[in-house]
């Protein structure tokens, strides 16, 4: 049990209604999980209102509302404290609670449009051979040291977020390597967190669905930047255009990686990863270890023997000969990234890329997407990849527009399930031939107006080549 007042510390509180000394059992953001004398948190969402559950939760058991819109009908019992905005209040609100795990290990951030998930895992990776107790937090699973935690989404939310990393702390954990999405920085999830340093790999085109335009989703990245102490550090990828943008303002001391002009961190080094975007990946984790006080050399040992991370650029080989990979992209210049790759290690044989885009996420890249993978393949199949609560044939219809009729005999399907899109491009290789299925990567569902069904393109690949 927790006092309140001290849970409020540096928060900027309007009104008190009730006693602020009262006792907080739990910390709450969603109705649905309340116990007796629970903290609830009022946010205002796109989609829902906790405003509109106060009373719900009280009935259940919470003692505490945090909100930040007009109260007139106050019960007894129950303190209500109102801030100017409470997605900004519930991190730090969140930190309080836990004792601030943040400030007890170095938690390092990793934001931009690619590359997040591999440069976090391969840091864990990296600092459990070096010796030490780690944690990471990222889209495919969390770790506390070796223990695995499926992720639900790439930056929990502020009270998920602090209760993993004060089970970390209490795990003996020294480091945290963490994802840290455009989102997450908008809604407040991160705020409070101390951040010891941060690393930009790329930005691109994605979630515009979200951030309306491309400025809004890089001042977002950027945002987190300046939130770094004056004692920390950031370090970005200049070869970016938008790499020094994101050091131009923070705080913290600057440092630049470069795989094509003279920075902070040029270095040649062994991996088994394949790939630029990868080449790109391992000199950012190179970069961060050594401004961790790690040796250089040993870092580089074991750079040599880090292993690809499930559903990034992870590839199969059948008994006749063709090579097939599963990987994430799906974005534009993750698309173009693989791809290009793909085409680097295929020789004379052909490339067959099996390329889909998500509903209800950003249109734009739709028809984008697909002239990447007609410019880019020898034969591209067009297929679903989660259409969530749109058709997928209207999906299809706007990757389409990218084509600008484009289709030559042999050259383009369309396959609305992806099943089915998988085992035609199985049917049409020859040894020495490459299959790309991007968009789902680590994923195991299709998700199909509201309902997920196990799908698994590694699974669907291995069914298929033979």
């Amino acid at each position: 049990m927790k006092i309140l007042n001290n849970i409020l510390d540096e928060i900027n509180i309007l009104e008190v209604h009730g006693n602020i000394d009262a006792g907080v059992s739990s910390v709450s953001l969603d109705s649905r999980i309340i116990e007796p004398r629970s903290l609830f948190v009022a946010l205002v969402g796109s989609v829902t209102d906790g405003h509109n559950f106060i009373n719900e939760v009280i009935g259940k058991g919470a003692t505490v509302i945090i909100h930040e819109k007009e109260i007139n009908d106050f019960k007894n019992g129950v303190t209500y404290i109102k801030v100017a905005d409470t997605h900004s209040a519930v991190g730090v609100i969140a930190g309080n609670f836990y004792d601030n795990p943040s400030h007890k290990m170095k938690l390092v951030g990793v934001t931009g449009t690619s590359g997040k998930t591999t440069t976090a895992t391969l840091l864990h990776q990296l600092f459990r051979n070096l010796g030490y107790k780690a944690g990471m937090i990222g889209t495919v699973v969390n770790k506390i040291n070796d223990l695995s935690e499926e992720a639900h989404r790439t930056t929990p939310d502020a009270v998920t977020l602090n209760d993993l990393l004060a089970r970390m702390v209490n795990d003996g954990c020294e480091y945290c390597f963490m994802e840290v999405s455009s989102h997450s920085v908008c809604e407040g999830r991160i705020a409070g967190l101390h951040f010891i340093g941060g690393i930009f790999t790329n930005l691109s085109l994605d979630h515009l669905d979200y951030h309306k335009t491309i400025d809004n989703y890089c001042d977002a990245k950027k945002g987190f930047f300046d939130m770094l102490p004056a004692a920390g550090f950031a370090l970005a990828n200049i070869d970016d255009p938008r790499g020094e943008y994101m050091l131009s303002t923070t705080n913290a001391n600057k440092y630049r990686f470069s795989l094509k002009k003279e920075a902070d961190f040029n270095e040649r080094f062994e991996s088994k990863l394949i790939g630029e975007f990868n080449a790109y990946n391992l000199l950012g984790i190179y970069a961060m270890a050594i401004l961790l006080g790690q040796d250089k050399e040993r870092v580089k040992e074991i750079i040599k023997n880090l292993e690809t991370v499930p559903g990034r650029f992870q590839y199969y080989k059948s008994e006749s000969g063709v090579t097939g990979i599963v990987d994430y992209a799906h974005k534009p210049d993750a698309l173009e990234n693989v791809l290009r790759t793909a085409n680097g290690m295929k020789g004379k044989g052909k490339l067959i890329a099996v390329v889909g885009c998500g509903g209800d996420r950003d249109r734009s890249k739709r028809p984008i997407m697909a002239k990447i993978g007609y410019d880019m393949s020898d034969i591209l199949i067009l297929t679903s990849d989660n259409p969530r609560t749109e058709k997928p044939e209207a999906i299809l219809e706007e990757m389409k527009k990218g084509l600008d009729g484009l289709y030559l005999e042999g050259k383009v399907y369309v396959i609305t399930d992806r099943g089915d899109a998988i085992e035609k491009a199985c049917n049409l290789v020859q040894t020495g031939d490459f299959i790309l299925i991007a968009g789902k990567g680590h994923e195991t569902y299709q998700e199909v107006n509201g309902v997920q069904t196990h799908f698994d393109d590694l699974e669907e690949l291995q069914k298929y080549l033979k």
